[in-house]
């Protein structure tokens, strides 16, 4: 069913459940396609055909095929459209097909669910929307939480579900020419004899039939498999992320590799509403001639929070609008900062009734570095490693007053004290004004005044000349 139009006040305001997202699965297992054949062709009247025997397969047959010899997998479909099926050659000419080869079918294992390249976003009838102004970032290229998917109808497909999530959750699923929209229905097709040969791997998809009860959006919830995401893009690419034109390139949430341009973060209050506000971006300043370069991609993400700019805290979700141009050279992102300044001017005069609080701008274009504005978030952590040098002081001054006090003992810590060095030590051991030092044993020995303010019984008891040596014990000499 098409989705409602509403016109009002000249703005194009679409409902909230027109919202949906559909992605369209691109690969096939179709037996007529013929990048599924090792020799690029669907094979002929005088070809062996050789399906592996350890691989699981399930293949559609549009229409009828001639062949000499079929080896067939040990588990594994045929899926026959009306008219279609297989004939014995005859051994007569078939003009075009003389080379008798083994024509082997290609391995299907590979094609995985988190691979954005192997999706595409699509209407509701699940034709292409050409000429798309608004992108995804690549996270949310893979069917997100609330997204419809789609494939294809008469066609056949065999897909891997490994995960770093046990259940994968989307709102709908439609194959084999019927929609699959409650969980009951899903848990039926899941019991047949082919939900096991087109999904294997360690995920579970769940349909769940519902949309984002949330007016101001809902998360993708594909950030738990990110790094799949991303080792797919990459393997695509050759291992690494293309070369950006701008000096400092930006990192959006979701976003593989770094970008030029502008991207914005919106604190929002309960009244804000995506739909609407990506609506009315897109009416008032994504269509205007001056901007036919640049593309979109706006979604709520939820950004990871720290303490003192280090430690994990928690994550708040936030409006993350990515502004991106085709543009090359010392001009790429120009005209995306111009319209990431526009979308600031806009929010400073009518964010309170848009339901946005707050506003953060980053900027990287081909001849400048990244700068911000609305937000510093380099203030903010340089404000934190302040916070946390001072705790650090008083930490160490509230060691060092317990220690002080008498009240924190450090065995293995001697902390030198200079008032210590006002204060002689009185040393216990008697002795005259004769005798010498001992460079053995460094002490200073008392003054004879000293030994005569020392108690009665502590005296000498004669006035014999004498020293001490540290090497000798005087106990040994007692019998």
């Amino acid at each position: 069913v098409p989705p409602t139009v509403w016109v009002t006040l000249g703005s194009l305001l679409l409902p909230a459940a027109a919202a949906a997202v559909y992605k369209q699965w691109i690969p096939n297992t179709n037996f007529e396609t013929t990048s599924n054949w090792d020799k690029g062709r669907v094979p002929c009247a005088s070809d062996v055909i050789h399906f592996e025997k350890n691989k699981v397969v399930s293949v559609f047959v549009r229409s009828p095929h001639v062949l000499t010899d079929m080896y067939l997998p040990l588990n594994g479909e045929l899926v026959l459209a009306s008219g279609a099926g297989f004939a014995a050659f005859d051994g007569s000419r078939d003009p075009g097909c003389d080379s008798g080869a083994t024509v082997r079918f290609a391995d299907a294992e590979h094609h995985e669910w988190f691979d954005p390249t192997l999706w595409q976003a699509v209407s509701p009838s699940g034709e292409l929307e050409p000429g798309r102004r608004i992108f995804s970032v690549d996270e949310e290229r893979v069917p997100c939480r609330y997204d419809d998917v789609i494939f294809q109808p008469e066609t056949s497909f065999r897909v891997n579900v490994d995960s770093s999530q046990r259940v994968i959750h989307v709102r709908s699923i439609s194959l084999m020419d019927q929609e699959l929209s409650s969980p009951e229905a899903w848990a039926g097709y899941l019991r047949g004899p082919s939900a096991p040969l087109q999904f294997h791997g360690n995920g579970t998809l769940q349909v769940t039939g519902t949309s984002c009860p949330d007016k101001s959006g809902c998360a993708c919830g594909n950030a738990p498999d990110g790094h799949r995401i991303c080792t797919a893009l990459l393997r695509a690419w050759g291992r690494q992320c293309p070369a950006p034109a701008c000096q400092t390139p930006l990192q959006p949430l979701g976003h593989c590799c770094g970008v030029c341009g502008a991207t914005i973060s919106l604190d929002f209050t309960p009244d804000f509403d995506l739909q609407k506000y990506r609506d009315r971006l897109v009416q008032a300043l994504l269509s205007q001639p001056k901007y036919a370069s640049v593309r979109m991609a706006i979604s709520k993400v939820h950004k990871a929070q720290t303490f003192l700019g280090v430690i994990p805290r928690s994550s708040t979700p936030h409006i993350q609008i990515v502004l991106i141009e085709d543009e090359a050279g010392a001009q790429t992102g120009t005209a995306a900062e111009q319209m990431a300044a526009d979308i600031m001017e806009d929010i400073a005069q009518h964010g309170e009734a848009l339901g946005i609080s707050s506003g953060k701008m980053e900027v990287a274009t081909g001849s400048t570095f990244s700068g911000q504005a609305g937000n510093h978030t380099l203030s903010r952590i340089t404000v934190g490693m302040v916070l946390g040098l001072l705790f650090g002081l008083l930490l160490l001054g509230g060691i060092l007053f317990l220690y002080r006090k008498g009240k924190l003992r450090l065995p293995a810590l001697r902390l030198p004290r200079p008032w210590d060095r006002a204060e002689d030590p009185v040393s216990p051991v008697p002795a005259s004004d004769k005798g010498f030092d001992n460079p053995m044993f460094d002490m200073e020995l008392p003054s004879a005044n000293t030994a005569q303010e020392m108690p009665q019984e502590m005296a000498p008891k004669d006035h014999q000349v004498f020293y001490l040596n540290p090497l000798y014990d005087a106990s040994e000499t007692e019998t």
